[in-house]
Order: structure tokens, then sequence, then C-alpha cells
């Protein structure tokens, strides 16, 4: 409503001008607007895209995060005499038992044997990204996460089995003639 209001009162105001309608529409104006609409979408996609995470892909983007932070730490040359006292950890926000090992992995983090590897700046980095997952998901998305399985194994070598009444669902296709 706004918008037209002004649209028919510059119509009113050009109509009564001396000026015809043609030098209002004159072809360089077209090259003038085509940056401002360019810009125009440029804003519009960069507020489409400026969504804020939502819980579970935080906490997928921050399992992802400390999973590439445990393998600088495990190959950097400082920090691999500190790793040697972590226990091996595979995050999987899926996987109902990542918040005790989470738990466990952030006990030995702060109860480290070398007081030395506690203060690397590496090691300090990890310890507040696993504290942020762990409270992202005990805490934050306590009931938006969904756990599809709860093998505790899986966590310490990375390979997860699905749930038992899977297993059971193939064994049941298979017997089947």
């Amino acid at each position: 409503m706004f918008s037209l209001f002004f649209l028919s009162r510059s119509f009113k105001s050009s109509a009564l001008s001396s000026e015809p309608l043609q030098t209002l529409c004159r072809p360089e104006r077209k090259h003038e607007e085509g940056p401002a609409l360019f810009a125009c979408l440029l804003l519009a996609l960069c507020v489409a895209h400026a969504a804020p995470p939502t819980c579970y892909s935080r906490a997928l983007g921050l399992g992802k995060e400390i999973m590439a932070l445990l393998d600088k730490i495990h190959s950097f040359h400082r920090t691999k005499v500190c790793a040697q006292v972590l226990p091996t950890i595979f995050i999987d926000v899926h996987n109902a038992c990542i918040t005790n090992k989470l738990r466990d992995f952030l006990y030995v983090l702060l109860n480290h044997p070398d007081p030395q590897c506690r203060e690397r700046p590496r090691l300090v980095v990890l310890k507040r990204k696993i504290q942020n997952l762990y409270s992202i998901i005990t805490r934050l998305c306590y009931r938006d996460l969904v756990f599809f399985t709860d093998d505790c194994e899986g966590i310490d070598t990375g390979h997860s089995k699905p749930y038992g009444g899977e297993d059971r669902l193939q064994l049941l296709q298979e017997e089947e003639p």
C-alpha cells in the first residue's frame, strides 16, 4: 500500500509535468538499475544462508571439528606424547553411549598426568569443544537428538552396529522361503 501511494504520486507528478513519459523511461536508466538489482539479489542470498544452526547441525559440526582436531593432536610432534594417554574415541552423535564416552574423555583431559599437556593450546581447545558438545547433547538438545544405536564399542572402534531389532528383521527375512 505504501509503494502504491508513491507510485501513484510519481505518476501524477509526471503526468502534470511538461516532460513526456518517454524521457522518464530512458534506456540508460535500465543500466543504472542493473547493479542495484544485483546487489539486492546478493543481499537476499546472504540473508537466506544466515539462518542459525539447529542443535542437530551444531552437534554434527562440532563432532567433525573434534575428530579433525584429534587427528591433528595425534600427528603433531608437540602433542603426540600427550595424545598417547587419551583414549580412542569416534564421535557419533547418533550413538546413545556418546554422553558417557564424552564424560570419560573429558575426565582424562582434565586430569592428564602431565601438567604441561594440560596447558597445550590444542588440548585446551579440544577440552572446550568436548565440553561444548557434551553440554549441547545433555542440556541444550536433550530431546532433539535421536539415537540410532547404543553400541558403546562402536565409539571406541569406529564401527557401529545397528540395533538388535534390525538384525532380527534381517534374520526373519532370510528364514522365509
